[in-house]
């Protein structure tokens, strides 16, 4: 029997605290991502980041995506801290996350403990280029009926320093 889909990072476990380097309160750049288990016929990986618990975790009102990456390469098998598009596989590309980015950007939620997921899907095609302002919703739609596998990790976050969430137009991270 084959090995599921299996996501890690070396810097956080899942259901554990995303350390600060890697949200908007730190260095904002994105974790180091390693996966195994890779389904037969897998063609491409794609990846989305999100927050279900937008703005606030007693009463979220929207999914906030963070990262939305595609055509990552099965022979790929993870991505390196602070991955920027010079070091992304050959082949991958970034659609546009909800901070209105082609890249990763940090947690830093309003209020309370939010919880981010990060979902790596095992795809049995390369998807058409979707275009720099493709968001997860879109990514999704392109993806029904051709997830071979699913693995997901997740991570915590809470504002440590609380600057900024004052201030008028701060949105929901």
């Amino acid at each position: 029997m084959p090995k599921p889909l299996v996501l890690t990072s070396p810097r956080f476990k899942d259901g554990d605290l995303i350390p600060i380097a890697y949200t908007g309160e730190g260095e904002d750049i994105s974790p180091p991502l390693q996966w195994t288990g890779m389904p037969a016929g897998t063609k491409s990986l794609a990846l989305i980041v999100e927050d279900p618990d937008a703005p606030d975790p007693r009463n979220p009102q929207m999914t906030f995506s963070h990262w939305v990456i595609y055509n990552i390469p099965p022979s790929a098998q993870g991505l390196p801290e602070g991955a920027t598009p010079d070091v992304l596989p050959e082949g991958a590309r970034q659609g546009q996350n909800d901070f209105r980015r082609q890249d990763y950007g940090g947690p830093m939620p309003p209020v309370g403990m939010h919880r981010y997921f990060f979902r790596l899907f095992a795809l049995d095609t390369v998807l058409p280029d979707l275009g720099r302002s493709a968001s997860r919703t879109q990514l999704r739609e392109a993806m029904e009926g051709h997830i071979l596998g699913e693995a997901e990790l997740i991570g915590l976050y809470t504002k440590v320093h609380h600057r900024g969430a004052e201030s008028p137009g701060a949105s929901p991270a």
